[in-house]
């Protein structure tokens, strides 16, 4: 990967979380932004013990996370129009697009969305 940033979707930090060498390898100093939906999606984890809890935190603390603006609401209804994808990944894919960095994700479901770099990670 070049550059020194990355948009990541939230499946990648949770292979980071749990131990994944090759994506702590791939990640490495780059500056990581999220979209505010990855954080929900992580610290609303039901049973999540306390050190997992702060492991999530230390890791969204090296986080950028991108919040709902009026240029990722508009990019949304389109994408969301054109591909009727969930709420959550087509703001995501939305977020990605507006910071025009490419979105690093291992769900294929964003390969449907021909406008968004997207970088795909196989497990």
């Amino acid at each position: 990967m070049n550059g020194k940033e990355i948009f990541v979707d939230t499946n990648i930090l949770l292979y980071l979380l749990n131990g994944n060498d090759t994506i702590e390898n791939l990640l490495q100093g780059k500056t990581i932004l999220i979209s505010f939906i990855t954080e929900l999606e992580l610290i609303g984890f039901k049973k999540l013990t306390p050190h997992e809890e702060i492991e999530i935190q230390q890791l969204l603390n090296e986080c950028s996370i991108i919040h709902l603006n009026n240029a990722i609401k508009s990019c949304y209804v389109e994408l969301r129009k054109k591909y009727n994808l969930k709420l959550a990944d087509t703001i995501i894919a939305a977020s990605a697009m507006q910071s025009q960095l490419p979105l690093f994700t291992a769900d294929k479901q964003f390969r449907t969305i021909k406008e968004l770099n997207m970088l795909s990670y196989e497990s």
